[in-house]
């Protein structure tokens, strides 16, 4: 609920990139050398060759004014915080009553995670809901994420980051409003529920609340569905082949930063691999799921503003926590489960209060507000429908 005016510190925010800029990454991209492919060209390698070609063709032909003025449509705002620079968009419902929500984006995501959902959550009655659904939309960039960068110090564990946004919240005059996030925002919002839960109406994940199931005992192991010893077996075949990226990013993430600070063709490379590799179904073109608008803005993004590192290093590279148990924070807590996910409500059970439980077989993967968009809203609405918040 909105019971204050605005914190005078928070900024009105516009997209404004320089031409020489702009016109740099089209030279880059026009000049850009491809390496010459591995002899079996394929996934299993990194991203063929060809399937690179084909992205750089497109993203040389992508107009990032016609994205510039879109975007800018949108309110933005801009503030300062624990001396770390904050951006986000920030879109109020004409409902009045209209539930405050925090969207957490994840990585290789961005704030452009959630551009089609602020119309279906601000305005349910034109998207087939009712007003009681309304929603104000707050959609942070983390820091050393796009327009919240540079970084200005470190390190960033998630509880830096959650109180951050926690008092964007503050700032914005919410004393109370729900959090919903995916990736690397699953994990940050339960950490804002366990910071102030007088202030949290709940909180909402895709994929999972951000507890990786490595292990199960035994016992656990015998208790699981088929649906999820299946979730157990590609966890751990992806701990086998494709860990290599957690690897760099935790250890170097400023190497990061210097390959893809010079080369657009290395940043696009590096993140496309886990935009293919996490969206459902696995064989069909990342490119044609996540739409062209996405993946090149977001390319843009990460290109403009020279995130790679600094996201790299946020996410991925602070002090780790391995067998620490988090307390539960009695914040009702729900997850929406797709194909591509492997969430355990077992384990997630352990370290939060999780009321509500959803899995979608055969539909959707890693990038939920992208790939299933209407599941992901419908779920959101009936879950904080049920819950005590400021209406």
């Amino acid at each position: 609920m909105n019971t204050t005016q605005m914190d005078p510190r928070i900024r009105p925010f516009r997209i404004a990139v320089p031409e020489a800029v702009v016109d740099d990454l089209r030279r880059r991209l026009a000049s850009a050398r491809l390496p010459e492919p591995l002899p079996e060209d394929s996934w299993d390698d990194g991203i063929p060759s060809s399937v690179l070609r084909e992205l750089v063709r497109g993203w040389t032909a992508h107009d990032w004014r016609a994205t510039e003025q879109r975007l800018n449509a949108l309110p933005q705002i801009v503030t300062e915080i624990d001396g770390q620079t904050v951006h986000a968009v920030y879109v109020r419902s004409a409902h009045p009553g209209a539930t405050p929500l925090l969207l957490l984006h994840g990585w290789p995501g961005s704030f452009l995670e959630f551009e089609d959902l602020i119309g279906p959550l601000t305005d349910p009655t034109s998207h087939g809901g009712d007003a009681a659904d309304a929603f104000d939309v707050i959609i942070p960039s983390h820091p050393g994420f796009g327009f919240s960068t540079p970084l200005s110090s470190g390190p960033w564990p998630v509880e830096r980051v959650a109180s951050l946004h926690l008092e964007l919240m503050s700032r914005l005059g919410y004393d109370r409003f729900a959090v919903q996030g995916g990736d690397y925002g699953a994990a940050v919002a339960p950490a804002i529920g366990r910071m102030a839960p007088e202030r949290v109406i709940g909180v909402h994940a895709n994929g999972s609340l951000g507890t990786f199931a490595g292990e199960v005992d035994e016992e656990t192991a015998a208790s699981l569905t088929p649906l999820e010893r299946d979730r157990l077996r590609r966890i751990a075949e992806f701990m086998q082949r494709e860990f290599g990226y957690i690897s760099i990013q935790s250890t170097r993430p400023g190497l990061i930063g210097a390959m893809t600070a010079d080369s657009p063709l290395g940043q696009i490379a590096w993140i496309y691999d886990k935009l293919q590799a996490w969206t459902h179904p696995a064989e069909a073109d990342a490119l044609r799921i996540l739409g062209e608008r996405f993946v090149f803005d977001n390319a843009s993004l990460y290109w403009l503003t020279g995130c790679a590192g600094s996201a790299a290093s946020v996410v991925y590279a602070q002090p780790p926590q391995w067998g620490v148990r988090k307390e539960k924070s009695g914040v009702p807590s729900a997850v929406i489960a797709f194909a591509h996910d492997v969430g355990l409500r077992v384990v997630e059970e352990q370290e939060n209060d999780v009321v509500r439980w959803t899995d979608v077989e055969g539909r959707g993967g890693h990038f939920a507000a992208l790939e299933e968009p209407e599941l992901l809203v419908a779920d959101v609405r009936e879950f904080f429908r049920a819950l005590d918040g400021p209406r």
